[in-house]
């Protein structure tokens, strides 16, 4: 006697094969909902620290990190990094957006701490540290603040507000949404990431020219 031979219908398949893509739609779908949530919350980010820069100003008349009368405020350990002899001239001192040691563009995320104008505790004497470290982003980079000098800041002038580390995708949607979706004109601009993703500078005067989704990571600044 044939022995007949069990398997799965044409209609079992097309179930299993249905299951399947709903699944696959889910983690999909999942994805992009995470992927949009990191845009949004980089985009707050900027919005955030600007809106924080310009407080601390009216509150206080002067910028955070130049603010020369920050050690009258009992903040024991607010300015102790700040150079001397050019504190308080109304501009940051230095280009470096990301871990910038005792430079005015470093101190001000610790006058701004100590302010309550963003989150964290403050204290702290030790460069790129503590109270004066850099805040991360959605991406696992860093939020820096710089001011443009020489051949340096993407083409960009001024203060900058910058992010390291975003994806192409993030980086075309938060230029987007702020200036023109174009890496290299308008107010917001990016440089592709080098061997250090994470804390790589906007240097030289020439952008990216194009935001790729194919693995590369951009550091993305706006003009304040």
């Amino acid at each position: 006697m044939k022995k007949k031979q069990s398997g799965f219908t044409l209609i079992e398949i097309a179930i299993v094969l249905v299951i399947i893509g709903i699944l696959l739609g889910g983690v999909l779908k999942g994805q992009e909902m995470v992927e949009n949530a990191k845009i949004k919350n980089l985009r707050n980010d900027f919005d955030g620290i600007t809106a924080a820069l310009f407080s601390y100003q009216d509150r206080y008349g002067a910028l955070p990190g130049d603010d020369a009368r920050a050690t009258t405020r009992g903040w024991t350990d607010a300015v102790l990094g700040a150079p001397a002899g050019n504190v308080g001239n109304g501009s940051l001192n230095a280009n470096n957006a990301f871990l910038a040691g005792g430079n005015e563009s470093q101190v001000m995320w610790q006058h701004m701490r100590y302010s309550g104008l963003i989150s964290g505790d403050p204290a702290g004497l030790v460069n790129n540290a503590g109270g004066r470290a850099n805040p991360t982003n959605a991406y696992g980079g860093l939020l820096g603040m710089a001011r443009v000098q020489g051949n340096w800041g993407i083409g960009l002038s001024g203060n900058i507000v910058c992010a390291s580390n975003v994806p192409g995708k993030g980086a075309a949607a938060l230029d987007a949404s702020f200036d023109d979706g174009a890496s290299n004109t308008g107010t917001v601009r990016a440089l592709a990431a080098g061997a250090t993703p994470i804390d790589d500078e906007p240097t030289g005067l020439v952008p990216a020219a194009g935001y790729l989704e194919d693995g590369t990571v951009y550091t993305v600044c706006k003009q304040l």
